[in-house]
């Protein structure tokens, strides 16, 4: 079994299961308990723990049902687990990286890297593949200093995020860069893993540093894309934002 597994859940929404030792798991973001459930029975799982990235309904209606069936812990961000809090499962060590922003409590789970297994992070609605979330309970400013932090982890940091909004990030991503080359050729094998039922996910912290222009936005070149050359990395991203909220 991958050490991940995905959940696809209300038609965009992603729950994951992380296994961090032989058949015992961690859920991320339960949406629905029942999918959940079915596919601990099908891989002969044991649930450990639930883990939430922030408070939204989407990543959490799941688990009270998971609680009262399964006995397991619950570390959600409400509970604020704060900045660089270690929780340790097995051999696993997950970090906390406090990502404020989509909402005041969102955390990222950064699963950091062992001898034979590249790091992990699940971000839940703060960094999507191509994109990010929306500023609702923080401003741009806010939500670009947590972005920052995720693009400090190591390149080959794989990202597993909360949403598959991963089309339609392309394609606004290429009214900002219509020549970036490796967009158009995200966005085309997009395409042709859709077709053959493949997964959007992960990506790679290398990867969206490439082709993320909300997380490029300290860069030259998106800076001249817009015509903000003069501006500062938080108001470049703000306009970003508010081009992506207009694009869809």
């Amino acid at each position: 079994m991958e050490s991940v597994i995905v959940i696809p859940a209300l038609g965009d929404n992603f729950s994951y299961l992380f296994e961090y030792e032989k058949n015992k798991v961690i859920v991320v973001d339960p949406t629905d308990a029942s999918l959940v459930l079915d596919k601990i029975k099908k891989h002969n799982l044991e649930l450990a723990a639930v883990i939430a990235t922030h408070h939204h309904w989407d990543h959490t209606a799941g688990i009270k049902e998971l609680e009262y069936r399964t006995s397991c812990q619950i570390i959600t961000a409400d509970q604020d687990p704060g900045d660089g809090q270690i929780l340790d499962f097995g051999n696993s060590r997950i970090r906390t990286i406090t990502t404020p922003g989509h909402t005041d409590d969102s955390v990222c789970f950064y699963i950091e890297p062992s001898a034979d297994s590249d790091g992990i992070i699940f971000t839940g609605d703060t960094l999507f593949i191509a994109g990010c979330g929306r500023p609702i309970e923080g401003d741009a400013r806010t939500m670009w200093n947590s972005l920052e932090k995720l693009a400090a982890l190591p390149d080959n940091t794989l990202v597993y995020p909360g949403h598959d909004y991963t089309e339609e990030n392309y394609e606004f991503a290429l009214t900002i860069e219509p020549e970036n080359e490796a967009i158009q050729k995200l966005l085309k094998l997009l395409r042709q893993n859709q077709k053959e039922g493949k997964s959007t996910v992960p990506s790679t912290i290398a990867w969206e540093k490439q082709t993320n222009v909300f997380l490029r936005a300290n860069t030259a070149v998106i800076k001249s894309a817009i015509d903000m050359q003069s501006s500062s990395d938080a108001e470049v991203f703000a306009e970003l934002r508010r081009r992506k909220n207009i694009f869809g």
